[in-house]
């Protein structure tokens, strides 16, 4: 009867142990952060944990470039990175092309993505429901970085002025999108008093490059989109200049933001972050697409500092960072 009631006493402490633990793992700051993980140190990404049963260290590291333009273009651009990712970390990387926002957050959420650029809209929804913990954007040899929201028609199209929509159709990209939908929308919304259904129409085209040959094209009648994706368009002569013509340009927001799933061991995180701080650009694949749009190399920076601008557009359209 005493074993008895000992193991009946072990096994009510388990059971409570079991129901505390995990409140006890929750109860921690952690901002606009998913209840899954904590920021104590109030930097704003998820921290590693603290747990090392909980911190992962996969034979093969799963990369993914944001999805914009032809995937196929992109897997090249990054072959000679990627195999310097490898000698850096002695692990296999593999390329994942992403369709969409949705799909590569998703697939950093659930612990299939490794190593992202996740674009400068989808970069807060990332970093709060997926965990990502990004360091770095590249950056033009001086240290310059950054690209413009434009809208774009086409000539001939009558649209002079942003005013010239109302009526008409605007393609955005996709919701997740800073300059392809979030910051085109409070801008339309603040500075023209136009919103969408209301004054115009808008469309979605899934991909910047979409929405620029959709309008180069003449399918669309206006489009916002990232000028960084139309330079690197125009130089691959996908478009020619005179096709689109550009009638808003917004300032300068930060670029793609690369960096690893939070939970990854520390000493795989940092070995990462430096394959990206110690590559060399020059005469790589990396180098021969990414100099189309004036960018030579990873430039360090934090989520805190870097992305407050696009909070704020966030804030402004009311966004919420709750993971669905």
């Amino acid at each position: 009867m005493k074993l008895m009631n000992s193991l009946l006493s072990g096994a009510a402490i388990a059971f409570a142990l079991s129901l505390t633990g995990p409140a006890a793992a929750q109860d921690c700051p952690r901002g606009d952060l998913d209840k899954r993980f904590c920021d104590v140190d109030g930097d704003l990404i998820a921290d590693t944990p603290t747990d090392p049963a909980d911190q992962v260290d996969p034979d093969t590291l799963i990369f993914a470039y944001t999805p914009v333009e032809d995937p196929a273009v992109y897997k090249e651009a990054w072959s000679d990175f990627l195999t310097h990712l490898e000698a850096e970390t002695g692990k296999s990387v593999v390329f994942f092309p992403v369709q969409n926002n949705a799909a590569q957050i998703e697939a950093m959420r659930s612990g299939r993505l490794h190593i992202a650029g996740f674009n400068t809209g989808s970069n807060p929804l990332a970093v709060n429901c997926a965990g990502f913990n990004p360091f770095t954007i590249m950056a033009s040899k001086d240290g310059n970085f950054g690209y413009e929201m434009e809208i774009i028609t086409f000539p001939g199209s009558g649209i002079e002025k942003v005013e010239d929509i109302k009526g008409k159709q605007l393609a955005f990209t996709s919701p997740t999108s800073n300059s392809g939908f979030k910051a085109p929308s409070a801008i339309l919304k603040g500075d023209f008093d136009m919103l969408p259904e209301r004054d115009f129409e808008p469309v979605y085209s899934g991909k910047h490059d979409n929405s620029i040959l959709g309008v180069a094209n003449k399918d669309y009648m206006a489009a916002s989109i990232a000028n960084s994706v139309k330079a690197r368009m125009i130089s691959r002569d996908v478009i020619t200049e005179d096709q689109v013509k550009v009638i808003y340009k917004s300032q300068t927001f930060p670029t793609t933001g690369f960096g690893t799933a939070h939970n990854l061991k520390p000493e795989l995180k940092e070995k990462i972050r430096n394959a990206f701080f110690n590559f060399e650009w020059d005469g790589t694949t990396l180098q021969a697409e990414f100099e189309k749009s004036n960018e030579g190399q990873f430039l360090e920076m934090t989520y805190q500092e870097f992305w407050e601008v696009i909070r704020k557009i966030d804030a402004a359209n009311g966004v919420s960072y709750a993971c669905e």
